[in-house]
C-alpha cells in the first residue's frame, strides 16, 4: 500500500458532481419466441417508463445530474482522470481508491488500493497498444470502464472524453412488464447497467361456468385434502401391495389404494377407480394394475383405487352406490384430489356398476371407461339427463354381456350427450372379424362429453389383443382417453 503526493494534472473527472447513470435494455418475447410489441416497461421506484418496438426491443437510459459527493459529504471532493497512461486522483474523504487493471483477456495487470491524492503510472502495467478494462472505487462508488492505450499511452473512455458517472453500490429497482394478453411480469433488478432477455406469458383465459362439469383441459380443482399431510389409513400389506379397511355407514369393506411415491400434499391428483367382476376380487384388479393403467402413469399423476365388492359373485347393487359416495368424501378430504378428474373403470359386473354411475354421478365423475359392459344390472339408478365421457369395449363373441346389450348401454349415453339424442343416429365403424381393433370417437356428441366405442373379435374378456400381438391395446387407449380431459 503507498501514499502519493499531488500532482500537477489535468483532471477529467468530478467526482464530487458525478451522476448516476444506467442503461437497462433488453427484449420482450411471447412463449414461442415472437417479438412483444408496444409493451410498457418501466422502472417504479424511479418513475422511468418506455415501450418496446417491433422487434420487442426497448432501452431504459438514465444520466442525471446533481451532487453525489463521496461519504456523502460536501467537503469530501474527489477527481480522477487518465491522461498519457497516468492515473490521477484526489479525494478528501479518508476512504481508499482501489484500481485494478485487467486485458481483455482477463489477466489483471493492476491492483493497487490508494489513499489521499496522486498519480499511477500505468505505463508500467500497460505496456502494449491495445483495449484494457479499469475497475475504480472510491468509497461506496465504483466504475467499470473500458480504456485505449495508443502508442503515446492516451486513454478514451469508450471512445469519448470522458468516462461514465460512477454507479453507487448496491442500487436496485423493480422492472414491470405490461402488455395486452399477458399476464404482468415484474423483474427485481440489482444492477441497472444489464441486458435482459424477456418472457411474458398469455393470460389464461377464465374458466368458462357450466351448470354442471368442466370444460375439456380445465384448470384442477383442488380437493378439501390439499395441503394436509396424507393420512395414517392404517395400512396392510400383501407384499408391496396396500390396502385398509374403510368403515363406512353400512359396516367396513376392504380398499386397495396406490397413492404415488412422489406423492405432493399441494398437487392436486386424478383419482382413478378400478371395479371388480363377478368371481374376482379387488386384489386382482391391483395386481393387474387397474386394468393396465397404473403402469401407464409414469409421472405420477394419479391415485388409484379399488374397493372390495358386496361378495365376489353380486358385487354390486343398490347400497354399493352410498359406498361409492362414502368412499370419495374420504378420499377427496384425505388427499390431494382433483375433483374433476375423478374416473370409474371396470369390467364384466365392474363395468355395469361403473356404467350405473354414469347415469346419476354426472357431477362427481368426468367419465368412465366400461369393458364388457351392458344396460342392466341388478339395481340402477334412475338417470339424470346429464352428459359423461364415456367409452366402451366390446367383444363381438361375447355370450354374457352380448353385442346387443352393450351397444344398448352405449346408445343410452349418446342420447344423453348429444342434443336431442341426434348422437344415437351417427353409426360407429366396428372392427372386421378376425381383424385388429377398431376405436370410434362419435363426432354429434357435445364436445366436453366424448364417446369412443372399440370394438374386436373376442370373448367375454377385458385386456383384447391385435392378432399377433401379445399385448393389450385397451390400457393405453383408456389412457389416452382419459387424456382428453
Amino acid at each position: 500500500m503507498r501514499m502519493f503526493s499531488i500532482a500537477s494534472v489535468s483532471l477529467g473527472l468530478l467526482l464530487s458532481t458525478a451522476a448516476y447513470a444506467f442503461t437497462v435494455s433488453g427484449t420482450v418475447k411471447d412463449e414461442t419466441g415472437k417479438p412483444v410489441e408496444k409493451a410498457a416497461v418501466s422502472l417504479i421506484a424511479k418513475g422511468l417508463r418506455t415501450q418496446t418496438d417491433a422487434s420487442g426491443a426497448f432501452t431504459i437510459h438514465q444520466d442525471e445530474s446533481g451532487p453525489y459527493a463521496l461519504q456523502q459529504r460536501a467537503a469530501s471532493v474527489g477527481f480522477l482522470s487518465v491522461n498519457g497512461g497516468v492515473l490521477s486522483f484526489s479525494q478528501g474523504s479518508g476512504s481508499p481508491v482501489h484500481v485494478q487493471i485487467f486485458d481483455m483477456v482477463g489477466n489483471r495487470l493492476l491492483d493497487e488500493t490508494l489513499y489521499g491524492s496522486g498519480t499511477i503510472d500505468m505505463k508500467a502495467s500497460v505496456k502494449a497498444r491495445g483495449v484494457y478494462m479499469a475497475h475504480v472505487r472510491v468509497g461506496s462508488a465504483y466504475q467499470s470502464f473500458r480504456f485505449t492505450a495508443d502508442g503515446s499511452f492516451n486513454a478514451a473512455f469508450g471512445g469519448k472524453t470522458s468516462a461514465k458517472a460512477l454507479l453507487k453500490v448496491g442500487d436496485s429497482d423493480d422492472l414491470r412488464v405490461v402488455a395486452d394478453g399477458f399476464d404482468t411480469l415484474n423483474v427485481k433488478l440489482n444492477n441497472l447497467d444489464t441486458t435482459l432477455a424477456l418472457t411474458l406469458k398469455k393470460t389464461a383465459p377464465p374458466q368458462p361456468q357450466y351448470a354442471y362439469g368442466w370444460g375439456l383441459k380445465n384448470d384442477p380443482v383442488p380437493s378439501s385434502g390439499c395441503g394436509k399431510d396424507a393420512p395414517n389409513l392404517n395400512y396392510q400389506y400383501r407384499g408391496d401391495k396396500p390396502h385398509f379397511e374403510f368403515k363406512w355407514s353400512k359396516g367396513t369393506r376392504t380398499v386397495r389404494i396406490d397413492v404415488p411415491k412422489s406423492y405432493d400434499k399441494n398437487k392436486p391428483y386424478k383419482l382413478i377407480f378400478g371395479m371388480q367382476c363377478m368371481g374376482g376380487w379387488a386384489g386382482g384388479v391391483q395386481d393387474e394394475g387397474y386394468y393396465g393403467l397404473k403402469p401407464l402413469d409414469k409421472n405420477e399423476t394419479a391415485i388409484f383405487v379399488a374397493p372390495e365388492g358386496n361378495g365376489n359373485q353380486a358385487p354390486w347393487a343398490q347400497d354399493d352406490y352410498q359406498l361409492f359416495d362414502e368412499l370419495l368424501a374420504m378420499l377427496e378430504s384425505s388427499f390431494c384430489i382433483d375433483s374433476s378428474r375423478v374416473f370409474s373403470t371396470g369390467f364384466s359386473y365392474g363395468s355395469m356398476f361403473s356404467n350405473g354411475l354414469s347415469w346419476n354421478h354426472q357431477e362427481v365423475l368426468r367419465a368412465v371407461a366400461v369393458y364388457e359392459t351392458a344396460e342392466r344390472n341388478i339395481w340402477l339408478p334412475k338417470r339424470e339427463d346429464k352428459g359423461i365421457g364415456w367409452m366402451g369395449v366390446l367383444g363381438l363373441d361375447d355370450g354374457l354381456c352380448t353385442p346387443e346389450m352393450g351397444r344398448a348401454a352405449r346408445d343410452i349415453i349418446l342420447t344423453l350427450n348429444s342434443e336431442g339424442g341426434k348422437a344415437k343416429n351417427e353409426r360407429a365403424e366396428e372392427a372386421q372379424r378376425n381383424a385388429a381393433h377398431k376405436c370410434y370417437d362419435y363426432t354429434t356428441v357435445e364436445e366436453r362429453f366424448p364417446v369412443r366405442w372399440c370394438t374386436q373379435s373376442g370373448g367375454h374378456i377385458w385386456d383384447h389383443k391385435d392378432p399377433g400381438q401379445n399385448k393389450s391395446w385397451v390400457p393405453e387407449t383408456t389412457w389416452d382417453f382419459f387424456s382428453k380431459f
